[in-house]
């Protein structure tokens, strides 16, 4: 009963906040080959937001407004389906904490956080489909991987300690699985961010550790074909050496999660969603909310 309903999940707008962090419903789902999707949306997210773990800070309040564009495009590779997309966000960042010192700082900044590109691919109970053959499709169980990496175009000013940007690539490989029973989905995912070295780090270069996570969701498909998702992601991990000394700032959070997709039209459909952190080591206790809307064209539609 799941085969016909088609929207998309593309991890986007929050990629200042994002460090293994995003909650990503149906990623490992199936879609007919051919098919583009363009998407426009916004990520508000506010509280004690981690922005960069290396840099210690306390009684943070910061408010990240992330108006973003995303690229993506179904296809087929070896008889399985794959999937390619590219996430562009601009971030508006104003907040206020105490440093080090136990200082009162301020930053309000805007600009361009890093893109990120992503390629995944079904190589279990996904077949390419066109979008004929698609309509027939019922998922049963589906196990795919991903690899995504984030590009450090993004505003950064190495004078600053808080940043949009990261001044850093991040590579980011990801196994996943989805099973389906009757209308409801089961999915889990595991993956490993791995990070090069930002060598203007306030003069000093920093390194910093893997960071590991797991995501399971439940999700339910409505008869219209709108879903709801509830999901929690577990991460850990990536403890930061700046200067030659390592920082006591390894994160082991917890976030839980909602989305809500809803299909318009045959070419639109919206998605809502939202996530808290539900325990917190370094930074994370922030909400995030955000809005998506999608449109998709090609493929025979």
């Amino acid at each position: 009963m799941l085969g016909r309903g088609v929207i998309l999940v593309v991890a986007c707008g929050a990629a200042i906040v994002s460090r293994g962090q995003a909650l990503e419903p149906r990623f490992y789902s199936n879609a007919p080959v051919g098919l583009n999707f363009a998407l426009g949306g916004y990520v508000l997210s506010s509280g004690d937001v981690a922005v960069d773990p290396a840099v210690q800070l306390d009684d943070a309040s910061i408010d990240i407004h992330a108006p973003f564009v995303a690229y993506a495009r179904s296809l087929g590779l070896f008889g399985r389906s794959a999937k390619f997309d590219v996430a562009v966000p601009y971030t508006f960042l104003d907040g206020s904490a105490r440093d080090a010192n136990g200082e009162m700082v301020t930053r309000t900044v805007d600009g361009f956080a890093d893109p990120s590109f992503r390629f995944s691919y079904n190589f279990i109970g996904a077949p390419a489909l066109t979008l004929a053959e698609f309509k027939d499709y019922r998922q049963n169980f589906v196990m795919g991987a991903s690899m995504k990496v984030t590009a450090p175009f993004g505003q950064y000013d190495s004078s600053k300690l808080v940043n949009i940007g990261t001044h850093r690539w991040s590579f980011t490989p990801e196994l996943g699985m989805s099973k389906c029973i009757g209308r409801v989905l089961l999915e889990v995912s595991g993956a490993v961010t791995l990070y090069t070295d930002n060598d203007a780090f306030a003069g000093q270069t920093k390194e910093q550790a893997p960071m590991y996570s797991l995501q399971g969701h439940l999700v339910y498909v409505f008869r219209k074909k709108m879903w709801v998702a509830l999901g929690a992601t577990r991460y850990s991990g990536g403890r930061s050496t700046v200067g030659g000394v390592e920082k006591g700032d390894m994160q082991q959070n917890t976030r839980l999660g909602a989305t809500l997709g809803i299909p318009v039209s045959r070419r639109n459909s919206i998605k809502l969603y939202g996530s808290s952190g539900v325990e917190t080591r370094t930074g994370s206790d922030f909400n995030t909310y955000g809005a998506a809307w999608q449109y998709r064209w090609g493929g025979g539609l």
